[in-house]
C-alpha cells in the first residue's frame, strides 16, 4: 500500500488521500475563485514552497480536477482552471470554511488576510436576499458580491457600480457573525459605508458566519 493510501474502500478516505496533503485545500481555494497563473497562486499563498505547489497542481491535474489552459489574445500565459468535479467541492469548502472560522476573532500574528479569503469567507456566509450589489474591502482584498432571493454570487475584484461599497475595519469578523448590529457598525469602526447606506442592513442578513 502506497504511503498515502489508507487502505479503506471509502470516499472519505479516498478524498483525504488527495486534499489531506499540505496546502491542497489552499490552492485549491485559490482555483476555485478564479483561473490562475503559477506566479498569481505563489503570490496568494505566501509562505508556499514553489516544488509543493508545483507537487499540488500535478497531483490535482492528474485527479481530474485543475487544467492547464492558454490564454487567448495578447496574453498568451499558461492558467491553472479549476474543473467541474473541482467545482463540485464548493459546499464542503464553504462548511469546512464556516467550521473553522467558528473561532476566529482577529488575525495571528503574522497571518495575513488575501483576496481568496474574503472571497471564501463571504461565500461560506451567503443566503440571500433583495437584489443588491455590494463591493466589498479588507485592507488590500477586493470582492464584491451580487445578491438575490435565488441566492449569491460572490467573485474576486471590482464591481463597476455597486449598491454599496463596505470597507471594512477591525471589527467585520462580528459584523459576519452578527455580534454587532447593522446600525451600529459605523460607529463602532467595524464599517466605512459609501453608497446607499440603507443597503447595509441587508448586507448583514444575507452574510452569517457565525462564531463558537
Amino acid at each position: 500500500m502506497r504511503s498515502r493510501e489508507y487502505g479503506q474502500f471509502c470516499g472519505l478516505a479516498r478524498a483525504a488521500e488527495l486534499l489531506g496533503q499540505r496546502w491542497a485545500l489552499l490552492v485549491l481555494r485559490d482555483l476555485l475563485v478564479r483561473p490562475q497563473r503559477y506566479s498569481d497562486l505563489l503570490a496568494g499563498l505566501p509562505g508556499i514552497p514553489t516544488n509543493m505547489l508545483a507537487t499540488r497542481l500535478k497531483e490535482f491535474e492528474q485527479a481530474g480536477l485543475v487544467v492547464r489552459e492558454v490564454r487567448t489574445g495578447a496574453d498568451r500565459s499558461v492558467v491553472y482552471r479549476a474543473t467541474a468535479r473541482a467545482e463540485a467541492l464548493q459546499p464542503a469548502f464553504a462548511a469546512i470554511a464556516r467550521w473553522g472560522a467558528a473561532d476566529m476573532r482577529e488575525p495571528r500574528p503574522g497571518e495575513v488576510f488575501t483576496e481568496a479569503a474574503l472571497v471564501s469567507a463571504l461565500r461560506s456566509g451567503a443566503g440571500s436576499g433583495p437584489h443588491r450589489t455590494y463591493q466589498v474591502h479588507v485592507g488590500d482584498a477586493a470582492a464584491h458580491a451580487v445578491v438575490d432571493r435565488s441566492g449569491v454570487d460572490v467573485q474576486p475584484g471590482i464591481h463597476p457600480e455597486p449598491d454599496l461599497t463596505i470597507v471594512a475595519g477591525l471589527g467585520f469578523r462580528d459584523v459576519l457573525a452578527h455580534r454587532i448590529a447593522a446600525e451600529d457598525a459605523v460607529a463602532e469602526g467595524a464599517v466605512e459605508l459609501v453608497g446607499d447606506r440603507t443597503a447595509f442592513a441587508d448586507f448583514v442578513a444575507a452574510f452569517h458566519v457565525p462564531l463558537d
